[in-house]
């Protein structure tokens, strides 16, 4: 039986900011994220599972995808361990603490390595594909890796 790919589409609100950065990008500021996360697999072909057809079902995804990322990060502020911007921030506020500066390369990265243990057995994380803006994104393929 031939592998199939899957694709889901998140978004979440965020704002970062990159350390050392020689632009704009240095300031705090926010982006509306696309997040498309891609499995590899075969549908399952047994005729009594409720599953039938399906190389996993969006919602068994959702639930995934939407514990690992996209409530954590959804209306918080990311920013590198090193940032000045920590010691100003509000207790109350959501703040990530990353060991990386939040890229969108580098946030792909971890999604990545969050993700990829998370899928049933023979369901594979194929590519993850994170828009930061309309004309910007970053992906990650495990073919690559």
């Amino acid at each position: 039986m031939n592998k199939i790919r899957v694709t889901k589409k998140f978004s979440f609100e965020m704002a970062h900011a990159l350390e050392g950065h020689d632009g704009k990008c240095r300031n705090i500021h926010g982006h509306s994220y696309y997040l498309f996360v891609t499995l590899i697999g075969k549908p399952i072909i047994e005729k009594d599972d409720p599953k039938n057809g399906m190389v996993m079902d969006f919602a068994d995804l959702k639930e995934i995808v939407n514990n690992e990322i996209i409530n954590p990060l959804d209306h918080a502020l990311m920013l590198y361990e090193n940032s000045e911007f920590i010691k100003g921030i509000p207790s109350d506020q959501k703040l990530i603490i990353t060991s990386y500066n939040p890229t969108c390369e580098n946030m792909v990265i971890d999604f990545a390595a969050m993700l990829k243990d998370c899928f049933p057995t023979g369901v594979v994380l194929h590519s993850l594909k994170l828009e930061e803006t309309k004309t910007s994104y970053a992906e990650w393929h495990a073919a690559d890796q």
